[in-house]
């Protein structure tokens, strides 16, 4: 009900925005500036969600993205390494950072807010000092693609005929897999909604879904970025909702004594959901640092409250045990779309910061006013 909720609340958030802003706000341009401006939220958000079902939080993402944004810039920038290779060690190193802060969670027991947060100050203080209080650039153009770059396309007329052939073949691919769920749900008697509602649902999202790809493609097409996102969202929906790992995840957020009673490896499972929020921060790092052809030693900073608050507003629970990756996406969205709106009708980074903490407590006394009605 919160994950729906919440997407009534991004319907209702963009209508206003754009009528405030007078149509600026789904302009072609503008959306496009929407997915590369939040992309790195969004990654930290799929990472972040799970380390909150497990009944953590990590403070330190923003200070890890900053500190591999800077490693990957004095691999390529002032030791030339090839591309690729640097960015598989940044993103090796994003795993180092969060294999040691996971081992003084998950064994030495030490409470994960006060682990990320030595974790923060840790590694902003070494972003500083491997910079030296400089910012490196430019990256090489195959780095800067990874943020700014497009999709090529098949034609060469004004729209991406390409986003539109992806747009229809996921309409396609998205109504035979919730076909075949319906089916299987319905072969063994598990309640569903009614035919109209759910054929409802289906055109609605089809809609939808080409509406925003044919909007794209009257600009540039899809981003790069929007590939590995799409990418990101549909592996960690499936590993938190048809894997035994994910499973894993949900009952140490639920109970972990009666998880580890029940024969689930909790120590080393929290291990691995912290390395896994290391190498999502340092994917964040890369995209970040891509976007800006720059490492400075102020970026990431504060990112690690937007991808929280985008999880609690998502619909992930501040006692663990709840959440899921689309509504962190879903969260991301509202966040980033009420950031865009704010800054388009000129409002001061004092009142969006205002206004965005007002969402967060709301959001959050929401989920405890349905937990203490369902108790």
């Amino acid at each position: 009900m919160r994950q729906y909720s919440m997407i009534i609340a991004l319907v209702f958030i963009m209508i206003l925005f754009q009528v405030l802003t007078d149509g600026l706000l789904l302009k072609p341009l503008n959306i496009t500036n929407l997915i590369l401006q939040n992309s790195y939220i969004l990654v930290l958000a799929i990472g972040m969600v799970l380390v909150i079902i497990t009944g953590h939080i990590d403070l330190s993402v923003g200070s890890v993205a900053a500190f591999v944004g800077a490693i990957s810039a004095i691999l390529m920038v002032n030791y030339e390494i090839p591309t690729f290779l640097a960015v598989i060690i940044s993103l090796l190193v994003g795993a180092i950072i969060g294999a040691w802060q996971g081992f003084w969670i998950a064994y030495v027991k030490i409470p994960a807010f006060i682990v990320t947060l030595a974790g923060m100050l840790l590694f902003r203080g070494a972003t500083m000092i491997v910079l030296e209080g400089k910012s490196i650039a430019p990256f090489p153009e195959s780095f800067q693609k990874i943020s700014s770059g497009f999709i090529p396309d098949i034609g060469s007329g004004s729209i991406h005929v390409l986003t539109l052939i992806i747009g229809f073949a996921l309409s396609i691919i998205y109504v035979f897999t919730q076909i075949k769920s319906r089916r299987t749900e319905i072969k063994y008697n598990v309640e569903v909604s009614s035919t109209g509602m759910f054929v409802l649902k289906l055109v609605g999202l089809v809609a939808i879904l080409n509406i925003f790809t044919y909007v794209l493609a009257t600009y540039e097409g899809i981003p790069n970025i929007l590939i590995i996102l799409g990418v990101l969202i549909i592996l960690y929906t499936f590993v938190t909702n048809k894997t035994k790992a994910g499973r894993h995840v949900y009952a140490i957020g639920g109970n972990e004594k009666a998880a580890q009673l029940s024969g689930i490896k909790t120590k080393r499972m929290t291990f691995w959901v912290f390395v896994n929020m290391g190498v999502l921060s340092a994917l964040s790092g890369l995209l970040f640092a891509a976007r800006l052809n720059a490492a400075t030693p102020k970026a990431g900073n504060l990112f690690e409250l937007d991808a929280i608050a985008a999880c609690f507003i998502g619909g992930a629970s501040a006692y663990g045990g709840i959440g899921t990756v689309p509504g962190a996406i879903i969260g991301g969205l509202v966040m980033g779309i009420m950031n865009n709106g704010m800054s388009l009708l000129g409002l001061g980074i004092d009142w969006q910061q205002g206004i965005k903490g007002l969402v967060l407590l709301l959001a959050v006394a929401f989920d405890i006013y349905n937990k203490n009605k369902a108790s």
